[in-house]
């Protein structure tokens, strides 16, 4: 028995005659993070499920004893499709396929834990189908679609009707509905009026998006884009500064190429210090070219290691810093910013990924007569004041990268995520999209 052959439902017997005991399959195993430490193994919990090696439960549908020697029998498999192994990829893995979503959340034999996470990202996805339909969407043709890596491609977008005045601007962000229903946000590598350039790598723990635009959009296919919004690094990029220093690992060059492009045309002091998996992993790479000895590369493949603390130590006086790449990057460079008393307004991050679930909490909207909303464990507090009230608070990359779904928090505890924000503008704001209230809070937005 194991995860691969042992399916949800299935009704086992263990032993025999009046003490037999009836079991029935209810739900994988979540290991939790104590795991870790108990057997001194990094990462050992999010790995078992990763690899489906989790286990799973049983209820008990008739109590009896067990002893060694006892066989197992099953004697009803109800659901032969959802085996341990195949609910854990979408519990997991697949988060984002709807329609794996409603048949896993119609097993009323799957285990309320498991169940009611499915049954919430159904709820999810119809609310978000609402907000899409009232979002204003303008048709765009993939032009080009080229292979930049083994793992990443680059796609040009051209809009259908010409005169559409929608202008992207260096370090903004954008919105595009894919054919399969998902809405992902990206950073623009290169734009003009009704025009812009994306750069994307295939994810290995893909939810549907970055797999969507690799292996079935083609060139000539017409997707739905939203409004192009701007982002903190093109809203306000220091020009006090004297120097602009971008940390950036793997895929994250596509947050700040445009931008540090611009930057160096009009004669910024720009460096880039630009870690990859190997030499064969750089895209763009004729652009990147134009940045000579301004750009800095780290091949891990030859033993190269990007030191943040060396980069940052190493500076010139009143320099800017720009981060983007995996989680534990971005961390280096905010402990070590830290620790060297850098302020904060001084460092600037651009993540690609949030967390943002958690505990459900309460808030009371001030400004729409104290009404009193609840956001649930899987919901960001964005989600709820949209749907509730209407798209009153605009949002573009929503993970906390951008600021643009700031509103003012008068009362209550925050749990901020995110980087948008400075210690200062936490005293009274949060950001919608990622951030979320301890117990009950007190906000209100702009109208």
């Amino acid at each position: 028995m194991n995860e691969r052959n042992v399916c949800i439902g299935d009704i086992v017997a263990i032993g025999s005659g009046d003490t037999s005991l009836l079991l029935q399959v209810s739900l994988p195993r979540q290991p939790c993070f104590k795991l870790n430490h108990r057997f001194e193994l990094k990462n050992f919990a999010p790995n078992t499920w990763r690899s489906s090696r989790t286990g799973w439960y049983y209820r008990v549908l008739r109590e009896g004893y067990v002893q060694a020697g006892d066989k197992i029998k099953v004697i009803e498999r109800k659901w032969p499709q959802w085996t341990i192994e195949r609910v854990q990829e979408y519990l997991h893995r697949q988060k984002d396929d709807d329609e794996m979503n409603e048949a896993l959340a119609g097993v009323e034999e799957l285990g309320k834990e498991s169940r009611n996470a499915f049954k919430k990202r159904v709820e999810k996805s119809k609310e978000a189908e609402k907000r899409i339909a009232g979002t204003k969407w303008i048709d765009y043709r993939v032009t080009e679609k080229k292979k930049q890596t083994s793992r990443i491609q680059s796609f040009i977008f051209e809009a259908v009707d010409p005169s559409t005045e929608d202008t992207p601007q260096a370090g903004s962000h954008v919105k595009i509905r894919l054919g399969n229903g998902l809405v992902r946000a990206y950073s623009i590598t290169h734009g003009s009026r009704g025009r812009f350039q994306l750069g994307i790598a295939l994810d290995d723990q893909s939810r549907g998006g970055s797999r969507y635009l690799h292996e079935i959009l083609k060139e000539g296919d017409i997707i739905q884009v939203g409004k192009t919004t701007a982002g903190i690094a093109c809203i306000a990029p220091s020009t006090m500064a004297s120097n602009h220093v971008f940390i950036v690992g793997g895929i994250g060059i596509t947050a700040f190429l445009w931008l540090a492009e611009v930057m160096m045309s009009v004669n910024w002091a720009v460096q880039i210090h630009y870690a990859v998996r190997s030499g064969e992993d750089v895209p763009f790479r004729e652009r990147l070219q134009e940045f000579g000895n301004r750009l800095v590369f780290y091949d891990k493949s030859k033993g190269e290691r990007l030191r943040v603390e060396d980069v940052i130590k190493n500076m010139p006086w009143n320099s800017k810093i720009y981060v983007c790449g995996p989680q534990r990057l971005m961390e280096d460079v905010l402990e070590t910013a830290r620790a060297m008393s850098i302020p904060e307004t001084e460092v600037h991050f651009e993540a690609f990924a949030a967390d943002v679930g958690g505990d459900p909490f309460e808030v009371v909207v001030k400004n729409k007569d104290n009404a009193i909303l609840k956001v649930k464990e899987e919901e960001t507090l964005l989600e709820v004041l949209n749907r509730e009230f209407g798209d009153v608070v605009g949002s573009s990359c929503e993970v906390g990268n951008c600021g643009t779904c700031k509103i003012r928090v008068t009362c209550g505890k925050v749990e901020h995520r995110g980087t948008a924000l400075t210690e200062e503008d936490k005293q009274g704001e949060m950001l919608a999209c990622v951030s979320r209230g301890v117990g009950r809070i007190v906000v209100e937005y702009e109208e």
